[in-house]
């Protein structure tokens, strides 16, 4: 096959997750990019349930015909109190991987400009004039590549800016005894032991009987599967029950890290999501982020004469993740004093707004206030110095 004979897109995105999916959901509905082929390559077909996303929100969204089960309030606890936090006016959301897929899927399937193909990506090669994408099928050329592959080795291979993992393994279960408050979620319980890490159960339930448990940790290694899985089912036992049903699993490890994944960007290859640097480094909460992100990229690819390399710019709230992640890859028991301190006596409702980084700066100093000082001047010294 000759260069001629190559197929051409206008964009192309490599690998189809959230961040992927939501920008071309969002190309759809602007009516903006009628005029442009666009190609979606992923090795994954996107019809199993294979993940859960929460976000918080004031307002009605795009995403509110997906959302699965919404909360107005939630439990945060260690061994020593627990507090219940009114969020309005925020709800907690929950939508599920599948119910997503499908969303966007049925949107873009009735586009006559989108193609979206079940292979694997196997080469990204960048010319002047187009990126060149092969898969184990096929060859294609793009004037513009959006690319949502994660590299490990770019944030693993440095050591400038710490990487850890939120790593979780969930049971949704269907239990005999009523031991779940469905009106609450719980969003973050530290009372489980320890053992030298930050480590803290997560429970959406949607009735009396049925819930999502997961057990969550922010460290920098994984631990062998039956650990997290006899912590879930501790954890069950320990809210009164020992009857259940396992009616399905998931499990996954996010990165987070303040690594500047923009300065790989090029002059047409912009990455995006987890890949880009999209996904919260301090929470790991993408959803939310991903959906701000792509709204931005939207706009910016409208613009004439844009330029990828000038898609991202820090701000703030990318120090204040730094320093987190700094005091937890040194000191990773301290995880559990840190948000208790900030959940104590916080408003709930100004940390919500804090992490989705739309406070003032005396916002900012009012939920920085409730932090133990000590570790984050440290943190602050280790990273100028």
């Amino acid at each position: 096959m000759n260069s001629s004979q190559i197929p051409h897109f206008d964009y192309i995105f490599t690998g189809t997750g959230l961040a992927s999916l939501m920008t071309v959901y969002k190309m759809v509905l602007s009516g903006k990019f009628s005029d442009k082929s666009i190609l979606l390559l992923d090795q994954d077909s996107k019809k199993t349930n294979d993940r859960t996303w929460c976000f918080w929100e004031k307002e009605h969204s795009i995403w509110n015909p997906i959302i699965s089960k919404k909360w107005d309030s939630a439990l945060f606890a260690n061994e020593k109190f627990q507090r219940d936090l009114d969020l309005k006016p925020y709800s907690y959301n929950k939508i599920n991987g599948l119910d997503f897929y499908n969303f966007v899927f049925e949107s873009i399937s009735n586009q006559t400009n989108i193609t979206f193909l079940n292979e694997k990506v196997t080469d990204i090669n960048e010319l002047e004039t187009h990126v060149f994408v092969g898969t184990e099928e096929n060859r294609f050329t793009c004037k513009y590549l959006f690319n949502s592959i994660y590299t490990k080795a770019f944030a693993e291979n440095q050591n400038k800016y710490p990487v850890l993992q939120q790593h979780f393994v969930g049971w949704f279960v269907k239990t005999k005894e009523e031991i779940f408050n469905p009106e609450e979620v719980t969003f973050m319980d530290f009372s489980v032991e320890q053992k030298g890490n930050t480590r803290f159960m997560y429970v959406l339930p949607t009735s009396k009987t049925e819930a999502l448990v997961e057990y969550t940790l922010f460290s920098e290694k994984l631990l062998p599967k039956e650990e997290y899985e006899k912590a879930i089912e501790n954890y069950l036992n320990q809210l009164g029950s020992d009857d259940y049903k396992i009616l399905e699993k998931e499990e996954g490890s996010i990165p987070m890290t303040s690594y500047p994944f923009w300065e790989k960007n090029t002059k047409r290859v912009l990455n995006i999501g987890t890949a880009g640097g999209w996904t919260k480094a301090s929470t790991g909460y993408t959803f939310k982020n991903s959906d701000k992100k792509s709204t931005e990229l939207i706009s910016f690819i409208q613009n004439e004469g844009f330029k990828m390399k000038d898609f991202h710019k820090k701000n703030r709230f990318w120090l204040y993740d730094l320093l987190l992640l700094d005091i937890l890859y040194h000191h990773n028991e301290l995880g559990s004093s840190i948000f208790s301190s900030l959940f104590r006596k916080g408003n709930p409702k100004l940390i919500f707004k804090f992490l989705d980084e739309e406070t003032s700066l005396a916002e900012d100093f009012q939920v920085i206030m409730k932090c133990p000082k000590l570790p984050f001047l440290k943190a602050l010294l280790r990273v100028l110095f």
